[in-house]
């Protein structure tokens, strides 16, 4: 089995090599199909995200951040931050955005996600070569794209809640163990945790604490 260290090409989020989009199409309409057991060199992707790639996600997390900094503006006493978050444009994954965000919300106290229509950031759909990622759309907002193909060699709700991750101002971390969410495809297919461990959310929460003072993408990291 290839490693993840030795793989040459990479992509932001959980992508995937383009030995994987060269794959024989999927259908898109049982993306929580059982994993495989085993990783494939076909998909073990190169987890070194570009330069680029990490900008983007980090100006994914600033729009977020931007967003819930007015929110707070007007309601200043809150104990948390909202960030709402609109999922119709990802009716396949309905089930597992709302099982991240169910994930998200037991596991940490400073920040919640709600879902919303117009909201903070949006889920998308559809097939990409990257695979899934956290990018931002240009004008101010962010979005999380779910790609159908990776949705059924991965688990399919450790995808959304590592992409989540992003939204909360996680990087990734694909050298880590299964035990860590955002080690994302890193340690391969057979890998079903969904849950961020104690390290994470403790990352959110010191992310997220005293009115988002100070945030930095990646600072607890």
């Amino acid at each position: 089995m290839r490693s993840p260290k030795t793989a040459l090409s990479a992509a932001l989020g959980l992508g995937l090599v383009a030995a994987l989009a060269a794959a024989a199409p999927v259908s898109a309409a049982s993306p929580s199909t059982v994993n495989s057991s085993h990783s494939t060199p076909a998909s073990i992707a190169a987890y070194n995200g570009s330069a680029a790639e990490k900008a983007d996600t980090k100006a994914f997390f600033a729009a977020v951040v931007k967003s819930a900094k007015a929110k707070m503006k007007a309601h200043p006493d809150a104990a948390s931050v909202t960030v709402t978050y609109d999922a119709s444009a990802a009716p396949t994954f309905a089930n597992q955005i709302a099982q991240s965000a169910s994930i998200w919300n037991g596991a940490v106290s400073n920040v919640k996600l709600q879902a919303g229509s117009g909201g903070d950031f949006e889920y998308r759909e559809g097939n990409d070569a990257r695979g899934s990622y956290a990018s931002t759309d240009g004008h101010g907002k962010g979005y999380v794209f779910l790609d159908y193909q990776q949705n059924q060699e991965y688990n399919s709700t450790r995808v959304a809640a590592h992409e989540t991750g992003h939204v909360l101002g996680l990087p990734d971390h694909y050298e880590g163990p299964c035990s860590e969410l955002m080690s994302g495809g890193g340690p391969g297919t057979s890998c079903q945790n969904a849950q961020p461990d104690a390290n994470e959310s403790a990352k959110v929460d010191q992310l997220w604490a005293n009115g988002l003072a100070g945030v930095h993408f990646g600072k607890a990291s």
